[in-house]
């Protein structure tokens, strides 16, 4: 599908898309080309988000505009205008203000409406943090000696199910971004992208982060400027920190392709951490290394409890590259993000707590609180590049579990009645193979073009 410099394609569970131009014209692009996606998207919103919240969508999207747009660069307002207009012009019902909510619903949900509820002394059941597992090596950690980085996403799977983009920006200012993605997003939110000034970057989620401050910029602005226009690892430090409202806290696992260097850059809302090497590892597993992130901003990060998704892989993620030191590469790599190796259990056992998770497969026998077992949640993907990769603006990625176990929708409610109120809106993933993906390669039309295999 071409529209003006945009252009998509499919591949193995992916959707490809490349935008450029100005902001309003590559959003514009953007919201044409991925129209089908989004409208089944605010469908889903809508319907989703009163079920988990009480509170319509519509609430949420004024409360978007209110708080966003004063702390949002121009650039970037007009770009999420142009991603509605597109989809408007595809025939789509969705105006710009629900395109900025989709941006901020993490937010939203998950940091301000939280703390809301707080001050109105009403229950507060905060969702849970674990989001991702990664690493990224250098130096003589690596087989060749230059930077890996791997990463797989975790998420509800009738949110992360959407998370299936990979798209290709060519701006008229500052640096091109290649990054996975999800429809109508100005910024990766999964968090894996490659940037034109040879930047590569990764996080995971800080769990129970519970700072938030509705009067600074929101992540996702942040984030796509400092991919856009940072041209060193301090200068996406720099931007991330200017304005932070606390808003999906991380720990930032960065890479300089150009020098080697490697960067953990854990932001929460009053603090942050900033480590660098140039031989060794950073570990992603949803707690901070930092004991004032930690204790001051998180009510429960699980460090040292193996019985948690936090505790155990953070171990695990460590026995595997000190076991792998020196041979790290994309063939290793992969097969760490496919681990199912359970410290806690001393077993292969498929489950929340291995690198690659499946909430699905798990009775929550051995978790404390309030276990929720057999939820449809867990590792959606696996992106792996390397410094050779990314200097050519290329990564891995495979869709669906890291592993490739598929996932039937219909079997596991059939299996779990629980949750047949997401009859409809949750879907199938078939297994897919690991896949190469550059940015620009694959042009429909051309007639040598052909997509990455």
């Amino acid at each position: 599908m071409i529209y003006g410099k945009g252009y998509r394609y499919d591949q193995n569970g992916w959707a490809c898309v490349h935008i450029e131009g100005g902001p309003y014209e590559r959003g514009f692009q953007h919201g044409y080309l991925m129209a089908a996606e989004l409208q089944e998207i605010m469908g889903s919103l809508g319907y989703l988000t009163y079920w988990d919240t009480g509170m319509k969508w519509d609430f949420f999207v004024e409360a978007a505009e209110r708080m966003f747009i004063p702390y949002i660069d121009r650039e970037f307002l007009d770009e999420i205008e142009g991603v509605a207009a597109g989809a408007q012009a595809a025939g789509v019902n969705v105006s710009w203000q629900e395109i900025l909510a989709w941006n901020g619903r993490m937010e939203l949900l998950d940091y301000w409406w939280p703390n809301e509820l707080k001050k109105k002394d009403a229950a507060v059941d905060r969702h849970a943090h674990d989001h991702c597992s990664a690493f990224i090596a250098t130096g003589t950690a690596a087989r060749n000696g230059k930077i890996v980085m791997a990463h797989n996403s975790w998420d509800e799977y009738v949110s992360a199910q959407y998370f299936n983009e990979i798209i290709d920006i060519v701006p008229t200012e500052g640096q091109r971004i290649f990054m996975q993605t999800a429809p109508g997003y100005i910024d990766s939110f999964s968090d894996y992208f490659i940037t034109g000034a040879g930047l590569i970057g990764t996080e995971t989620t800080i769990g129970g982060f519970k700072a938030y401050d509705p009067g600074e910029a929101p992540e996702f602005f942040r984030v796509r400027k400092a991919m856009q226009y940072a041209d060193s690892l301090d200068r996406f430090a720099e931007i991330m920190k200017k304005q932070n409202n606390g808003g999906y806290a991380n720990s930032w696992l960065l890479g300089d392709v150009n020098s080697g260097e490697i960067m953990l850059f854990e932001l929460g809302l009053q603090y942050y951490n900033i480590e660098r090497k140039m031989d060794g590892y950073f570990t992603g597993y949803n707690a901070p290394l930092d004991p004032r992130i930690r204790n001051l901003e998180c009510s429960d990060t699980s460090y040292t409890d193996i019985r948690t998704a936090s505790g155990a892989r953070r171990v695990r993620l460590a026995q595997l590259l000190d076991q792998n030191y020196g041979r790290i590469d994309q063939v290793t790599a992969k097969a760490i993000l496919a681990d199912h190796y359970d410290v806690y259990l001393g077993q292969v056992n498929p489950c929340w707590r291995t690198i690659d998770s499946h909430y699905e497969l798990d009775s929550q026998q051995h978790r404390s609180g309030r276990p929720v077992p057999f939820e449809p949640r867990g590792t959606v993907d696996g992106k792996v590049t390397d410094s050779a990769l990314a200097l050519e603006m290329s990564f891995w990625g495979r869709w669906g579990n890291s592993c490739g176990r598929p996932f039937n929708a219909g079997q596991f409610l059939a299996e779990h009645p629980q949750w047949n109120h997401l009859s409809g809106h949750l879907k199938d993933r078939p297994s897919q193979p690991w896949t190469l993906f550059q940015a620009g390669f694959f042009r429909p039309g051309s007639p040598d073009a052909s997509p990455a295999n």
